[in-house]
């Protein structure tokens, strides 16, 4: 298994205070796989990488085969939440901002928001280009992706011709039920199937992220079997063997014990930017119910600390810190030594050095200038590089330990009745039928 490495030393935290709670993580976890905790409908995640079909990650990668056959250039994925959010972080995560030949597909991400300007601009980009679609949605209902689902699908059709569009147009949605389904069904659209006891923001080791992972070129057999290890590693109930469910008990500890309200998650990797924005879905829809929970935030570093760092360091002392490190990079470039007469930049005194450890000796500035001088407490989560495996891993970590974290605070981790309140007011106000 690819490891993920937690160090509380900085946390304000002891691992004997985090282990006083060894009994009622204990009886949560037990609970949990008996599906007896509230919610446990909705726990398929948990094992999800166990009873992942081959057969059906073999249908996925052959599909994306074709399509890169057939010369697509372009797939646009159409979805919000959960159906965007996990399949950006998984591809930016093992490819980069800039992957070049290594991506085998471009993905643009269409329906993740209301904006005409910017559905407009991507109708225009894919225009003359040989696109398909995979179009994400449970319930087909959603009003972001169904707009932009009507919009590109006309496109398509325009191109190609109605019968030929179907062949380049997938459903990733509910089983039995829905009117995504039913018109994948009139149409004839490949599917594949979100699970019912997987909510959205859980969903992205489901073919909401599979299909468009192999798409791209990405190993999804190595994603599942890395979440499958992480997994096995994770589902112990012994809290002392298990660093999710440590991470989970330290940030309620720093929540309801030394009533931080805020944990901002920080990457010093790019490539991380859509992980931090999974990871605040992910625990924001989980939690923040019944007026309580964190508020989950992130940061860039060492971008962002030139333009947080001051607050972070010398403001209120309303936040902790979570930071991810990356033990290997995907590439590292040393800095080259110039004659001294050319040493203009005065960099000179790096050379030999690679960019690499000069951001680890960044993170660790910056953790002694926040935790020693701005007593800003940090939790350190080290992984081991930029693969399919470790991204399989450190999803697994964390929606075990949302599940803990939501079950310590006595909420329901996998219901978000709040999301529902504006879509009402606003189906109100467009005069929706009923």
């Amino acid at each position: 298994m690819k490891e993920i490495n937690i160090n509380f030393d900085r946390s304000e935290l002891n691992l004997k205070e985090i282990l006083s709670y060894s009994d009622k993580v204990k009886n949560i976890h037990d609970k949990m796989e008996k599906f007896e905790t509230e919610g446990s409908s909705f726990l398929g995640w948990k094992d999800l990488p166990n009873n992942i079909n081959n057969k059906e990650l073999d249908r996925m990668e052959a599909i994306a085969k074709k399509l890169h056959k057939d010369g697509v250039e372009t797939l646009v994925v159409i979805g919000i939440g959960g159906s965007y959010l996990g399949v950006r972080a998984g591809i930016d995560f093992v490819l980069g901002e800039l992957p070049g030949d290594e991506q085998k597909m471009e993905i643009i991400f269409v329906g993740e928001s209301l904006s005409s300007t910017a559905l407009v601009q991507k109708l225009r980009y894919v225009e003359n280009k040989k696109f398909a679609i995979n179009v994400i949605s449970k319930s087909g209902t959603t009003l972001e992706p169904a707009i932009a689902f009507r919009l590109f699908k006309k496109m398509l059709e325009d191109k190609v011709g109605v019968n030929n569009a179907k062949d380049y147009i997938f459903a990733t949605t509910d089983a039995s039920k829905g009117v995504l389904l039913d018109l994948a069904m009139q149409k004839g659209y490949e599917r594949f199937i979100i699970p019912d006891d997987v909510g959205g923001r859980f969903s992205v080791l489901t073919p909401v992220g599979l299909f468009p992972f192999a798409c791209v070129g990405l190993n999804i057999k190595k994603m599942v079997a890395g979440a499958k290890l992480a997994n096995d590693a994770y589902s112990s109930n012994n809290l002392g063997t298990n660093p999710a469910y440590q991470y989970a008990v330290a940030r309620y500890l720093l929540h309801s014990q030394r009533k931080y309200p805020v944990e901002m998650l920080v990457s010093y990797e790019n490539a991380h930017k859509y992980f931090l924005e999974w990871w605040k879905q992910l625990f924001a829809e989980s939690e923040g119910k019944n007026g309580k929970a964190l508020l989950p935030h992130s940061a860039l570093f060492t971008t962002d600390l030139h333009s947080l760092g001051q607050i972070i360091q010398e403001g209120s002392k309303v936040l902790f810190e979570t930071v991810i490190t990356v033990k290997k990079p995907k590439y590292d470039i040393k800095i080259i030594e110039l004659a001294q007469d050319e040493d203009l930049d005065k960099l000179n005194y790096l050379a030999g050095k690679t960019v690499h450890e000069i951001n680890n000796i960044a993170f660790e500035a910056t953790l002694d200038a926040h935790s020693l001088v701005g007593r800003v407490p940090n939790i350190h989560i080290q992984i081991e590089d930029y693969s399919e495996e470790t991204f399989g891993s450190l999803v697994m970590f964390f929606e075990r330990a949302v599940a803990i974290s939501g079950y310590l605070l006595e909420i329901n981790p996998f219901n978000q009745p709040g999301v529902e309140v504006y879509k009402s007011n606003m189906f109100k106000t467009l005069k929706k039928p009923m």
